[in-house]
C-alpha cells in the first residue's frame, strides 16, 4: 500500500515542479527524495515525472497519481482533525487564490476573522491578477471573474459584476470627460496586465451593438489595486470592475464616465475549485463566508444610483 508520506511527497513535487524544491519545503535531502520517488515508481509500475532541463512535470499515470492523492490527503487530514479535536474544532492549513483589488479589499477581512475564529488554521493567501492554475498550484480554491474555463474545475457564483469606466475629479477637470468610447483615443488610459496580455480592449454597448474600443496609456500594471491607486491620483482613466470602486464612486472619490454606453452585466465573480477531491471542513466552511459576505449589502454594488448608471 502506498504511504500518505510518499503520496505527500510527491504531490509537493508536482506543485513545485521539481525534486530539489520539494525537498527544501520538507526538509528532506535532494537524495531522500530521489529514492523515495523511484520506490514510489517502483511501487506503481510506472514512470511518474518526465524530467527536464529546467522543471519536471508528470507523466499521465503522474498526473492521475496527484488528483488522486490530494483526495486522499485532503480526507486523512480532515479525518486526523476531526478524531483529534472533534468536529467543531477547525485546523489545518487553506491555500487560496484571489485577484489583487477585491483579495485585499474583500477576501483579507473575511480572512482575518475566520482565523481569529479558528486559531488553529493558517492560510495560504495569493493575490493575482493573472491566470491561477488552481489544481496545478495546489490551491484549495480562487476567487475569480469571469467564465469556467477549467473542465477539471467547479464553480459557485459570487454574483454579477460589470466593468466602469472611471477617472477621478481632478482628471476630469484637466482633461475633460470623454463623450464617446471612441474619445478614448485621446486620453491617458491605465491598463492592466493578465499574465502575457495587456487590457487594451475595453468594452461599450453603441446603439444596441457590443463593440470593444482599443485604447493606449503609459502606465501598465499587473496589480489591478495599483491602476485604482493611480485613478485615484488623477493619472489617467481606468476600467474597472464595479466591485472594486464602488465605495470610490459612491463618495466621490471617482466618477464614472460613459454609463450611457456601459454593457449591462459582465463577467461574473465565482469560487472556482477542484472538482475531483472531497473538501475539508475547514475550506467548506471559509468558502460559506466568502460567499455569505459577498451576498450581504456590504458586497454588493448598489443600484440605481447614480455610480451605476446604464445598468
Amino acid at each position: 500500500m502506498i504511504s500518505l508520506e510518499n503520496l505527500a511527497l510527491f504531490l509537493r513535487i508536482v506543485e513545485k515542479s521539481g525534486l530539489a524544491a520539494a525537498g527544501r519545503e520538507l526538509g528532506l535531502s535532494p537524495a531522500t527524495v530521489s529514492e523515495r520517488l523511484a520506490a514510489l515508481e517502483r511501487q506503481v509500475g510506472a514512470a511518474l515525472l518526465v524530467r527536464t532541463t529546467r522543471a519536471v512535470r508528470p507523466t499521465e499515470e503522474g498526473r492521475l497519481l496527484a488528483d488522486g492523492a490530494r483526495r486522499l490527503l485532503a480526507e486523512a487530514d480532515e479525518l486526523e482533525s476531526r478524531v483529534r479535536h472533534g468536529v467543531e474544532h477547525l485546523s489545518g492549513h487553506i491555500r487560496l487564490s484571489a485577484a489583487e483589488d477585491i483579495g485585499t479589499r474583500c477576501i483579507v477581512p473575511v480572512v482575518d476573522a475566520f482565523l481569529d475564529e479558528h486559531p488553529q488554521v493558517s492560510v495560504d493567501l495569493h493575490l493575482s491578477d493573472g491566470y491561477v492554475d488552481v489544481v496545478g498550484q495546489g490551491m484549495d480554491f480562487a476567487v475569480r471573474y469571469g467564465e469556467l474555463a477549467d473542465s477539471g474545475l467547479k464553480a459557485r457564483s459570487l454574483g454579477g459584476n460589470r466593468k466602469v469606466v472611471c477617472a477621478s475629479p481632478a482628471y476630469v477637470a484637466a482633461h475633460g470627460a470623454p463623450a464617446h468610447p471612441l474619445d478614448l483615443a485621446g486620453h491617458e488610459c491605465l491598463l492592466i496586465r493578465f499574465g502575457d496580455q495587456v487590457g487594451q480592449e475595453w468594452g461599450f454597448r453603441v446603439a444596441g451593438e457590443d463593440i470593444k474600443v482599443m485604447v493606449r496609456g503609459r502606465r501598465i500594471a499587473n496589480d489591478g489595486a495599483l491602476v485604482r491607486r493611480w485613478c485615484l491620483e488623477g493619472r489617467g482613466i481606468a476600467y474597472k470592475s464595479i466591485r472594486d470602486v464602488r465605495r470610490d464612486l459612491a463618495e466621490g472619490r471617482l466618477v464614472e464616465l460613459l454609463a450611457d454606453y456601459a454593457r449591462p452585466g459582465g463577467s461574473g465573480l465565482h469560487i472556482v475549485y477542484p472538482g475531483a477531491h472531497a473538501q475539508p471542513r475547514r475550506v467548506r466552511l471559509l468558502i460559506e463566508r466568502i460567499a455569505d459576505y459577498f451576498s450581504s449589502e456590504e458586497a454588493l454594488p448598489a443600484e440605481g444610483g447614480a455610480a451605476e448608471r446604464g445598468l
